[in-house]
């Protein structure tokens, strides 16, 4: 017997903290659009890690360097992004960077990931290529 995972409902405001969930983060999820930039795919993603939407995460992850699942840590609770730069990532280029800080909490203790991430176009739509954890 496999092991459902429970997603977290979904909230009013968006997770990336831009706006309300369906009209933002929320469309990408559904399928209604696609990302137009880097930093947009980016938002969405930490949206998605925050929500446990394995199947965006997935869907937004280059072919080449896509896992198999997605393992959520059921104590972490992704809290917010703040987004630092980033290079190119543009409607009309072919690759770009997003440097970001993620603020999580696990078992109540704070932590933040930042991380340099780069995405690329693959069929004309933005895609996570991988990243490099800063300190």
């Amino acid at each position: 017997m496999s092991k459902r995972r429970k997603n977290p409902p979904v909230p009013q405001d968006c997770p990336c903290g831009l706006a309300a969930y369906t009209d933002c983060c929320g469309r990408l999820h559904r399928g209604d659009v696609q990302a137009a930039t880097a930093e947009q795919l980016m938002r969405s993603r930490f949206s998605a890690f925050a929500m446990h939407d394995e199947a965006y995460l997935l869907r937004s992850w280059d072919p080449s360097t896509r896992p198999a699942d997605v393992d959520f840590d059921p104590a972490m609770r992704w809290e917010r992004l703040d987004i630092l730069g980033g290079s190119g990532g543009g409607p009309f280029h072919t690759e770009g960077t997003v440097e970001f800080r993620a603020h999580y909490r696990v078992h109540g203790a704070a932590g933040e990931l930042h991380e340099n991430s780069r995405f690329r176009r693959d069929n004309g739509a933005w895609v996570y290529l991988d990243g490099v954890i800063e300190p």
